[in-house]
């Protein structure tokens, strides 16, 4: 007898995450949010600090803030000398590192649960006491001006992005660049420095998970100790930018000497609390990821059009967008690997997806989901993610039985609403400057 759909969801339960019950969850008298996972395997633990700040909390001369502050916040404070942060946790055998986005600042640190008091008292101090001397900040904005160099004006996928980014919004702060415009980045004063330092590391616009060798109560009272005395600020101000409907496709092309033509395109997408993640997820699976991907496939091995396909979604607080990106072999028309694209996206919008396709995608998420599980840094990540993006830290226990609910008709519907022309910004980085408008 042929099985239905519904037989074979309903055959398919996968197992819940075990720990839910262990989670320890408490908001300080501060504001600040924060949570606890005790997990005995190593003697050693996770923390993520998170903080609601990115470049969608920027404006027009302070574009590049959150992203300088992921760097003063390791250069002393009005206690602690610059590199003293790093000398103490690595003395205990820790480790850290931290990174921006759109929309969060994240911090992270790997150490001996026999550090834990130490490691929150030094992330308590340069919440609270962090240095503004004058020296530090200008050999900062060097150091970031020297990485806007490298990751964006000298290299072309970055400088490319910048440009599809900017020409996708006209409204919204994510059109800013997350390092920052040059200009702003030679332009912050000090009084910006204080005032953005003031307003979003404040504790009660912040997160901190914990994931690891730790007694929850101990832990949560260490947090309150070190954290607590921190005093609230007035909440930031909302972001009340909303970006218009896109409703015609926007292109940019920039003609440079380069072996490798791109095309990348960027469509306008949900946010990531959005009922149709899962789906969104998947779908960029059976589309991009891996050798078996419907893209790779059709574009790099059957029509040699491509010599790599990737994207990614970015995952805000706001709509923001889906991105596919084409590396072209040399001389390979860049308009010709573009409709080779659009054809295979009509098709998906069209037909949909196999039931392969979609099999395979949905195993790599779970394999993906629970290796990051395995792990007290996947666990104190995850644990954050949720709580700031999805306001919900117990959604992540949900994920299994989601994304197993995800048909073979969301998906379709998902590439039907999310990957329309009208809706995208097409980046195009031609090679050959001796033919370009501007070599002419």
């Amino acid at each position: 007898m042929k099985r239905t759909a519904l037989a074979r969801a309903e055959m398919y339960c996968p197992a819940e995450p075990a720990g839910r019950a262990q989670v320890h969850a408490r908001r300080l008298a501060n504001g600040m949010q924060v949570i606890v996972w005790p997990v005995h395997h190593i003697p050693n633990v996770a923390l993520n600090l998170w903080v609601r700040a990115g470049s969608r909390n920027e404006r027009p001369g302070i574009t590049g803030l959150a992203h300088f502050f992921e760097h003063m916040m390791f250069n002393g404070t009005r206690a602690r000398a610059p590199g003293e942060f790093d000398r103490l946790m690595e003395a205990q055998g820790g480790a850290n590192n931290a990174f921006t986005s759109d929309d969060v600042t994240v911090y992270e640190d790997w150490f001996p649960s026999s550090a834990l008091e130490l490691v929150l008292a030094l992330e308590a101090d340069r919440v609270a006491n962090l240095a503004f001397a004058p020296e530090l900040i200008e050999s900062e904005r060097g150091v970031v001006a020297s990485e806007r160099r490298l990751r964006v004006e000298d290299n072309n996928h970055g400088l490319l992005a910048e440009q599809v980014q900017a020409a996708a919004f006209t409204t919204h702060p994510y059109r800013f660049p997350t390092i920052g415009w040059p200009e702003d980045i030679r332009a912050w004063r000090l009084e910006d420095l204080l005032s953005f330092h003031r307003t979003y590391y404040a504790p009660n616009n912040l997160t901190l998970t914990l994931a690891g060798d730790v007694n929850p109560e101990e832990a949560l009272e260490l947090v309150r100790r070190h954290f607590e005395p921190i005093a609230a600020q007035a909440p930031p101000a909302p972001v009340a930018a909303r970006e218009p409907p896109q409703l015609a496709e926007r292109r940019v092309r920039i003609w440079r000497k380069v072996q490798t033509p791109l095309v990348q395109c960027a469509y306008k997408a949900p946010a990531a609390a959005d009922a149709r993640a899962n789906a969104i997820h998947l779908l960029m699976s059976v589309l991009m990821e891996g050798d078996a991907s419907r893209l790779h496939r059709a574009l790099v091995e059957e029509r040699r059009l491509a010599i790599e396909v990737g994207g990614h979604w970015q995952e805000g607080f706001d709509p923001g967008l889906l991105w596919v990106s084409l590396t072209l072999p040399q001389d390979t028309d860049p308009d010709r690997a573009l409709s080779a694209l659009d054809a295979q996206l009509a098709r998906v919008i069209e037909d949909g997806v196999t039931r392969a396709e979609l099999d395979r995608a949905r195993n790599l998420a779970m394999v993906g989901f629970w290796k990051r599980l395995a792990t007290i840094e996947g666990k104190a990540h995850l644990l954050g993610e949720y709580a700031v993006f999805h306001d919900r830290w117990t959604a992540l226990f949900d994920t299994p039985a989601r994304l197993a609910a995800v048909s073979r008709e969301e998906l379709r519907a998902t590439a039907a609403d999310i990957l329309l022309s009208s809706r995208r910004t097409v980046g195009i980085l031609a090679a050959s400057a001796a033919t370009s408008p501007a070599g002419r």
